[in-house]
């Protein structure tokens, strides 16, 4: 398993609130930092199968039954087929999917979507299975 982005339970204030016309190097600094916070997407890649409550999960679109990305923000987990299906997962809670997290830091992307398609969970790998 392989996390993507990374936060903590706890809120995180900014340390400093930059003026409008502050200095820019200050300013992309603070602009670039990892978000964190319940505020904060997470992902988690899951190569293996999924099996809940004993029953394997199952894409619904294509049929594929592993190497999943699960997907979690707030209290909600959702997951991510290699075709682009997306749907909320409400057996995984927010503490099974921090249980699943083994390295505490990872790859931070500017935005979901580009995670997305950096990790191939696009729909450009439908049908695939990469490991």
């Amino acid at each position: 398993m392989t996390p993507v982005l990374r936060t903590t339970d706890h809120h995180v204030e900014p340390t400093h609130v930059l003026p409008a016309a502050s200095d820019p190097l200050p300013q992309l600094r603070y602009e670039t930092q990892p978000h964190s916070g319940p505020g904060a997407t997470r992902c988690l890649s899951h190569p293996p199968e999924l099996t809940l409550r004993g029953i394997p999960v199952m894409c619904s679109a294509c049929r594929a039954q592993r190497d999943w990305l699960l997907i979690n923000h707030g209290g909600n987990v959702w997951v991510r087929c290699r075709c682009s299906n997306q749907w909320l997962e409400s057996e995984i809670s927010r503490a099974d999917f921090d249980a699943m997290i083994a390295i505490p830091d990872g790859t931070t992307y500017p935005s979901v979507e580009q995670g997305l398609i950096a990790l191939g969970f696009d729909g450009a790998f439908a049908g695939i299975y990469l490991d």
